[in-house]
């Protein structure tokens, strides 16, 4: 009787300690989960829009320097349509928007300027100025070919850039002449006049060169040769 009383007394003890342990083990457990909630809280989110989109200051300058870009093309097609078209000699003008768009191609550089040439060609085709859409084509593949010929063989200097300009400036106005005389634009006998305005251009790259080449040193040199 003695044994058998102390047995279920020690069972009484054991089932009355079950519950504690348990509870115990559950107060652990949520104390860890909030310690580690404290720990690992995340930041409280300041930033607005107008902080995650304000720009540092060689962002803006290389961003003025490509509105300065896009508002010499702009220019450029102005003062063709407005002055250049009725001044002619020989019955030959200029070319500005393809004197500004190939020249900064070549001076930006094949991984810029390939870029800009195409955006550019195509926007100067639907001003309506353009002679017509063969000049996106042209200008590209010529702007992105001179480039490429002047890193590859020459130094980056004033003649090397003024002097590839115009080797693809005079080849883009022949391009010219030969989609005209296919599609029955133009004829042989107007062929002086397309070789006059690639003169005439080439000539204007000169005074146009010291313009943009002040424009592009702007946010400093990005070129890679």
């Amino acid at each position: 009787m003695a044994e058998k009383k102390r047995n279920q007394t020690g069972t009484r003890r054991r089932k009355t300690a079950k519950p504690s342990a348990v509870k115990t083990l559950n107060q652990l457990l949520k104390q860890r989960k909030s310690r580690d909630a404290m720990e690992f809280k995340p930041d409280v989110q300041t930033a607005t829009w107008m902080k995650t989109a304000r720009l540092t200051h060689l962002q803006q300058l290389r961003l003025t320097r490509w509105l300065l870009y896009i508002l010499t093309v702009v220019m450029s097609l102005v003062i063709q349509d407005v002055i250049m078209r009725q001044v002619s000699i020989f019955g030959a003008t200029t070319d500005l928007p393809a004197c500004a768009i190939l020249l900064i191609t070549v001076m930006e550089g094949t991984e810029i300027g390939s870029i800009f040439v195409l955006i550019a060609s195509t926007l100067y085709y639907f001003s309506g100025n353009a002679p017509t859409a063969w000049c996106i084509a042209l200008m590209t593949v010529l702007g992105i070919g001179a480039t490429l010929f002047r890193q590859l063989f020459w130094h980056r200097s004033k003649g090397s850039i003024i002097l590839c300009s115009a080797i693809a400036l005079t080849a883009y106005e022949i391009g010219l002449f030969v989609v005209g005389l296919t599609t029955v634009l133009t004829r042989w006998g107007r062929l002086p006049v397309f070789l006059l305005t690639a003169v005439f251009s080439c000539l204007v790259l000169i005074p146009l060169y010291s313009l943009i080449h002040k424009i592009g040193l702007i946010g400093g040199n990005i070129w890679k040769e």
